[in-house]
């Protein structure tokens, strides 16, 4: 006999990060499958060390990491996971960032700055994965930064079925915080049947950053619950005082929905005091219970990324989940 036939069996093994284990515990319960054990710590010097307990030769390795406060320190790890993953000869190396981290600096604004996005992609690129698969990309460009597949999800899906069933029957028009969400929020229009659009003109200096000047509502929105739609929430500083100004034009109320709940500080107080009646949000990041005010309404994302996942190691189409949506 000139060769030695194998049966050719693929096999799906879901992998965790530490930045918030409990999204892939809940993907894995969707999907059937445990996170696989690690062995994950760090030495005195900060050095990240990371073992898989189980082998991984040949396997489709899914990385689950979700790049929350200490973005820096969970990007170093997901690398190393990587890394670890490569030289186990893991077959596929898929990294699952349901926020992907860096990404508001995705162009240069002046010279002498970096594209850190980019990096970011590059650094994941040379670890050693083949895929990537996120959530919500602050600027839709970012796929082009990495030199493989990239699978973008969409949560408008998951937070507006959320909206209209509560506030069905009232008349609504999506406003965008800013020029630059004009597209975010023509698709919410479309998804919420045809309501009214509306944006907010305002001016941010780029010499300080998390700091915005809003100026004015250009719009219908009076007499109406405006839902102001962006992808992340940071401080807190653009969304607040978005609500002000729609508040001062008349509105009945405001809420917002969001992919991404960074919330770092001063966003729990600036929303606590704002005229925001609800914030809904989904949980690519962990909220921690000090931040989890009676307004903010978290929406879980794991089942949506664990059809993703299933669809690539399946080799289907992850745009069906979408009806085409690219």
């Amino acid at each position: 006999m000139g060769s030695i036939v194998a049966e050719n069996r693929k096999s799906l093994m879901l992998f965790s990060g530490r930045g918030f284990p409990e999204l892939a515990e809940e993907i894995g319960q969707v999907l059937g499958v445990a996170p696989t054990p690690a062995d994950s710590y760090e030495f005195a010097n900060g050095e990240i060390f990371v073992r898989f307990k189980d082998s991984v030769r040949g396997s489709d390795a899914f990385v689950v990491q979700s790049m929350t406060e200490g973005v820096n320190r969970w990007v170093m790890e997901t690398l190393i996971m990587i890394d670890a993953l490569k030289r186990g000869s893991a077959k596929r190396i898929t990294v699952v960032l349901p926020f992907y981290p860096y990404s508001r600096q995705d162009k240069k604004h002046r010279g002498r700055e970096p594209i850190s996005a980019r990096l970011v992609a590059d650094l994941l690129k040379t670890a050693g994965a083949n895929r990537i698969l996120t959530v919500d990309l602050h600027t839709a460009q970012i796929q082009g930064f990495f030199d493989g597949p990239v699978d973008h999800l969409f949560a408008m899906d998951i937070l507006a079925e959320h909206v209209q069933k509560k506030y069905a029957g009232r008349p609504m028009t999506v406003v965008a915080p800013d020029s630059g969400r004009v597209r975010v929020a023509e698709r919410w229009t479309d998804r919420l049947g045809g309501c009214p659009l509306a944006f907010i003109h305002k001016t941010r200096d780029p010499l300080k950053p998390n700091q915005v000047v809003a100026n004015r509502v250009v719009g219908e929105v009076e007499g109406r619950v405006c839902l102001i739609v962006d992808d992340m929430i940071d401080t807190g500083g653009t969304i607040t005082k978005a609500a002000d100004i729609l508040w001062d034009e008349g509105a009945a109320d405001v809420i917002v929905a969001s992919t991404h709940a960074l919330l770092s500080d001063p966003a729990t107080e600036r929303l606590k005091n704002s005229r925001i009646s609800e914030l809904v949000v989904t949980n690519t990041l962990p909220l921690p219970a000090e931040k989890r005010l009676d307004k903010i309404t978290v929406l879980s994302i794991a089942p949506l990324l664990a059809r993703a996942i299933r669809e690539v190691f399946d080799d289907g189409s992850v745009t069906t989940l979408f009806g085409g949506l690219s």
